[in-house]
């Protein structure tokens, strides 16, 4: 299990490479141009500077989270095969600078969805929450509002100038359906993956967050089933996936542990981090902690370590403890504290494993 830490580059993130080395077990930075337009080429300067920023702290720069796809390409509209190609551009540069991964996600207009960026949790932290009657009857424009105010870092899938789109997007994808939206992502698919393929690189697609139709636009990454029509897209190595236990686990109906037991083999990335979900199709994130959520955390480390499990794993959004101002779901504190605990489950399972060898 290689264990990574997402950051948001200088001058766009609290948290810094000196506060992440302190981190025991760390060993990648999971990163991006955050600042480049969506479509845009990621050029093979600016890759550099940023790598090579990245390594002189003694991380590696292996994963990209991530190469936001146009939304012309899931419209699958008359500027489609510009950006496409740009894509493809990307890739290449990116190999030449030793990235082995690229998660992407194939959402609609909005990359993740939450109510409220600061919920009140018992314990006195606060935390990202999603109210589910809230979004059956909300205003697109008041979720926006509600985003953007609630930090000045800038938060991935909610870039401005998409954002002031909002109403020409809603009207295009009214054409646009789950099935036209597989049609989209196989085109998508079948030009890319050639080229992550010849230049080492796997492709680790995102989940929808949450798993199901938000505002009517169409989800189609929502479950086990997702998977199996992913890979009869295409079976190359390139064509891979990334398990995040809490945007997928957002629905009960999805077992992690089984997903992770039958998927984990295709997934060169995984995102851990625990939801408590109520009743009413409500969800909060919390604690990594498995008995604080919804989540079987511990079962799902379990599977990753009999199955051998060497991809890369970063812990997933974290609460907001201790007074940190961050990045809404990205402070360092409580992410830390999952970063302990996942190494504190591997390394029991480590330990059984080796007394089983022993006996």
């Amino acid at each position: 299990m290689n264990i990574t830490f997402r950051w948001y580059g200088r001058d766009n993130d609290t948290v810094t490479m000196e506060h992440i080395k302190q981190i025991p077990n760390v060993k990648g930075i999971v990163w991006a141009l955050h600042q480049k337009p969506v479509g845009e080429v990621w050029e093979k300067e600016e890759i550099k500077e940023e790598v090579e920023y990245i390594q002189s702290h003694g991380f590696h720069t292996d994963v990209v989270e991530s190469v936001n796809v146009h939304e012309s390409i899931k419209l699958g509209n008359s500027e489609r095969d510009r950006y496409i190609e740009n894509y493809k551009q990307t890739i290449r540069n990116l190999s030449e600078f030793g990235v082995k991964v690229i998660c992407y996600n194939f959402m609609p207009v909005f990359d993740w969805t939450r109510t409220d960026m600061y919920r009140p949790l018992e314990d006195g932290s606060t935390a990202l929450f999603f109210e589910k009657a809230k979004v059956e009857n909300l205003d697109p424009e008041e979720l926006i509002r509600t985003v953007a105010e609630a930090s000045d870092l800038t938060l991935p899938g909610w870039e401005p100038e998409k954002m002031a789109k909002i109403k020409e997007l809603f009207e295009a994808y009214k054409e646009i359906d789950e099935e036209k939206l597989w049609d989209n992502l196989k085109i998508f698919l079948d030009e890319i993956l050639p080229v992550a393929e010849a230049h080492g690189i796997q492709m680790a697609i995102h989940p929808d967050d949450p798993p199901w139709s938000i505002f009517g636009l169409p989800r189609i990454i929502t479950g086990a089933e997702s998977y199996e029509r992913l890979r009869a897209i295409s079976d190359s190595p390139a064509n891979g996936i990334t398990m995040c236990t809490g945007s997928m686990g957002a629905n009960p109906a999805n077992d992690m542990v089984d997903i992770a037991s039958k998927y984990a083999n295709i997934a060169p990335f995984s995102h851990i981090r625990n939801v408590k979900i109520f009743d009413n199709g409500d969800f909060v994130e919390t604690s990594h902690l498995t008995t604080d959520g919804s989540i079987n955390v511990q079962g799902v480390v379990e599977e990753l370590h009999k199955q051998g499990y060497n991809g890369y794993v970063r812990p997933d959004h974290g609460r907001h403890i201790w007074g940190e101002q961050c990045r809404p779901g990205y402070g360092l504190y409580d992410r830390a504290l999952g970063i302990m605990y996942l190494n504190g489950l591997w390394d029991a399972y480590v330990a059984l494993a080796k007394k089983e060898v022993e006996v």
